[in-house]
């Protein structure tokens, strides 16, 4: 017998909280099948099985948290044929067990017992769980849970039981249900809601940016881009670009580009606080924020300052794409050393973007949409324009600093082709 562990998963990573079993136990797998997903604070794992056999036992439930190297599962060697006679046993022990029922004035016990089984499905419980109420003629549906998702567990049952041997009790539990009736058309009436448990990611999410909000002295400068050379540029270019590279020629290439020549200007907004020190990274790996299933993810581009926009392009494109099938991995999610996110392609006009700590720097892009812009003081042009917003750490960022950063990419943007030529 072997058992199932979890996996090491990255520095930064100590536990993580059982999604969901692919397999029940008594199943045969192969070696390589795999056995359960782990969702972890950035990525979802799958485990797979090291050896061929049969899942013994599931010792950690979905929705369980695990620690690396803890043993959450068994699994016997051999094949499915060869676990089959052992299993046959314990079914003779059973039709024993069942025969002398009808002797004995016994059997109204089991209907008792049966109930719970028509009352599983109505609420969610661990198999330990179902097998102690059944064992003790407890309905489910009766038990009270204590995790936030309402799973039953087989402490959960053990209570309901001890709670259930005082006289009092009863009458109490009963007694809600006597004014259901009048309720209907009361104001005592309760609103219908449901109760969904954060996912790890998204609790973790919520944590960093409460976090970054906390930690840093956050603050936020804007400024506008005329969109409209960059649009042009696009559009000469952009059936040859795609002919040469097979890619499309998107903003996003434009805007790390941009982003790579003014952190070169500003270094202290390529870096990250450590204690008493500021780290300067003389390096640019720039994160872009993508909207996954499970909340937002920041895969990172790496050494952006050497790549050419259909490399970049290509880049961002793999990431996105792997992080919408749940594919990245940790290596794609970590060491960012500034970051973008696009709230435009949601139809945000204006917004204020939060660090992702330890970086110093995010820059917000927004919606473009035609404007009345002021070409001099006689004339008045439609212009596609575009609000873009630097948060920043104002513990190492003057203020004055932050705006001549975002002036400079603004700069970058508005003559895209000197991009192109240094690209």
């Amino acid at each position: 017998m072997s058992e199932i562990k979890v996996p090491a998963m990255g520095e930064s990573i100590t536990e993580g909280t059982v999604s969901r079993w692919m397999v029940k136990e008594g199943d045969t797998v192969n070696q390589g099948d795999v056995l359960l997903e782990l969702e972890t604070d950035k990525v979802n794992i799958e485990i797979s099985a090291e050896e061929s056999g049969v899942l013994e036992k599931i010792i950690r439930q979905e929705g369980e948290t695990v620690e690396i190297g803890e043993t959450i599962g068994t699994l016997s060697a051999g094949s499915g044929g060869g676990s089959g006679a052992p299993a046959s046993e314990p079914v003779a022990e059973e039709k024993k067990a069942v025969t002398p029922a009808p002797e004995a004035p016994t059997p109204p016990p089991a209907p008792v017992a049966a109930a719970p089984e028509s009352s599983d499905s109505a609420k969610t419980a661990s198999p330990s769980a179902r097998k102690l109420a059944r064992e003790r003629g407890i309905e489910l549906d009766q038990v009270q849970s204590k995790d936030p998702i309402g799973r039953v567990y087989q402490d959960d049952v053990k209570s309901h039981n001890n709670q259930a041997s005082a006289p009092a009790a009863p009458p109490a539990s009963k007694a809600p249900a006597a004014p259901s009736a009048p309720a209907a058309g009361s104001s005592t009436y309760t609103k219908p809601v449901e109760r969904q448990r954060m996912s790890r990611r998204r609790a973790t999410i919520a944590k960093r940016l409460v976090e970054a909000q906390q930690t840093a002295a956050m603050l936020t400068t804007f400024n506008e881009v005329d969109m409209t050379a960059i649009m042009d540029v696009r559009k000469r270019r952009k059936d040859k670009f795609k002919e040469k590279h097979e890619i499309n020629l998107g903003f996003m290439s434009f805007f790390t580009k941009a982003v790579v020549g003014a952190l070169k200007k500003f270094p202290t907004i390529n870096a990250e606080i450590d204690g008493e020190d500021v780290v300067l990274k003389k390096y640019y790996d720039i994160g872009i924020a993508v909207s996954a299933k499970e909340g937002l993810v920041v895969p990172v581009v790496r050494d952006a300052d050497r790549l050419g926009f259909a490399e970049i392009e290509k880049s961002i494109a793999d990431l996105a794409s792997k992080a919408r099938s749940n594919t990245l991995a940790l290596s794609d999610l970590q060491g960012g050393t500034f970051t973008i996110t696009n709230g435009g392609t949601f139809g945000s006009l204006l917004s204020t973007p939060i660090l992702n700590t330890p970086q110093v720097g995010i820059l917000g892009m927004h919606k473009i949409q035609l404007r009345p812009v002021a070409i001099d003081a006689e004339r008045m042009e439609n212009r596609p324009m575009m609000y873009i917003a630097l948060s920043y750490d104002h513990r190492i960022i003057d203020g004055s600093e932050a705006v001549r950063f975002l002036v400079t990419v603004k700069e970058l943007l508005e003559d895209p082709e000197s991009l192109l030529i240094e690209g």
